[in-house]
């Protein structure tokens, strides 16, 4: 019997995690330390949510339908935002804004994959890259990162077939933190431009990027329209994570397929979440200054912490924007410890096995700590409990 679209893939991994905190009292001393989520927990800064308020009660178009590709004033910004960071020609033509960055890719995929095709994700993957690929018939060609935790573009050649359509690259990469080097990014290119293949760069954490300057000079190539696909999310840089508002730069051939998707899936953006958007990129940029030098300063207290731990066999193995990628010394799988850390520590975590095929055995050594909701005395509380853990 042929299997429904959604039995294909497996349980939404955060969700599943939470479901471990079902029945477990937390001392008071010892309370839950959540490092499972790569989200924001506060709401926007206050002039945002009164602008936003402010619209909903005087803008009787904040409760309509609008266009499917998103707000022109919304896509105006994010081209001219996009021209000035990374140089090259970006039409507002080129930008469609989403529900979410995952929606953007989910768009994406609908647009290059039938049945049978195949995508390149390097490991450890996004997982809910991964899920839609499955949902959607489309084969994940895992691509495992080498040093460093960063994919080679020779070995993706390798596996590039008939059936390729594109390779994925999350950079700031989820769930390893990882900054790509602009010259690994141009490579990925060049690669996939050689193959008359897609490259999707998912940006969703570009604003908390270590570096100054652009992450790569692909904007600045010619034709890139032709190869590149860039998603971006509001979510993490204006605390927008509940209204949904993500973006893709494309081909104006391209967002046309992309409008047919979202406007059967949701019609059009919400209006509120987009007039949110749009006004953060206004009036903001001081705001996300602070915020970026906020998880700046959280990553580098995890540098400074982490020593004591790797003297007892952990490892550092990516680090930045939101995430710890680590390896842990203990016999017990990855799953299992996680586990048992919300028991034991008083901590939630995800294990690597959430972000690598099954058959993976790196996977039983990993985990990922989302620190986005930690601050460097709770990054240094954490490093005590994992100190002290015995598995």
């Amino acid at each position: 019997m042929t299997l429904p679209r959604t039995a294909t893939t497996f349980p939404p991994p955060v969700q599943e995690a939470r479901r471990w905190l079902e029945g477990v009292s937390f001392p008071a001393n010892r309370p839950l330390i959540n490092v499972s989520q790569a989200a924001p927990t506060e709401p926007p800064p206050e002039a945002m949510r009164k602008a936003m308020a402010e619209a909903l009660l005087t803008r009787p178009e904040m409760h309509l339908y609008g266009p499917s590709l998103g707000l022109p004033a919304l896509r105006a910004e994010v081209a001219g935002r996009w021209r000035e960071s990374y140089g090259g020609e970006i039409a507002e033509a080129e930008v469609a804004i989403t529900s979410g960055c995952n929606q953007a890719f989910a768009a994406t995929i609908a647009t290059l994959c039938a049945e049978g095709d195949e995508v390149i994700l390097p490991t450890p993957w996004y997982f809910n890259h991964k899920m839609w690929l499955d949902m959607s018939g489309v084969n994940s060609v895992p691509l495992p990162a080498g040093a460093g935790l960063l994919p080679d573009p020779e070995q993706a050649r390798a596996l590039i077939t008939p059936r390729t359509r594109a390779i994925a690259l999350v950079t700031p990469n989820n769930p390893a933190g990882v900054e790509y080097p602009a010259e690994l990014v141009g490579a990925f290119f060049d690669l996939a431009q050689e193959h008359g293949i897609a490259l999707i760069v998912d940006e969703t954490y570009r604003d908390f990027d270590s570096r100054t300057g652009a992450p790569h000079d692909l904007f600045t190539r010619h034709g890139w329209q032709d190869t590149l696909i860039q998603l971006y999310s509001f979510s993490k840089a204006y605390r927008l994570t509940g209204h949904r508002v993500g973006a893709i730069t494309a081909s104006q051939a391209r967002l046309a397929e992309v409008e047919k998707f979202l406007d059967t899936v949701t019609i059009c953006p919400s209006q509120i979440g987009q007039f949110g958007a749009l006004w953060g990129m206004q009036n903001l940029s001081q705001w996300l200054a602070g915020e970026r030098a906020e998880i700046l300063a959280r990553r580098a207290a995890i540098e400074t912490e982490f020593p004591r731990l790797a003297t007892q066999g952990w490892q550092l193995l990516g680090l930045g924007a939101y995430f710890a990628y680590v390896a842990h010394p203990f016999e017990a799988r990855s799953d299992q410890l996680a586990k048992a850390l919300v028991a034991q520590q008083s901590v939630l975590c995800l294990p690597g096995t959430m972000f690598r095929p099954v058959n993976d055995a790196a996977a039983n050594r990993e985990l990922r700590i989302a620190f986005a909701n930690v601050d460097a005395t709770g990054v240094k509380t954490l490093f005590d409990r994992l100190e002290k853990t015995n598995v």
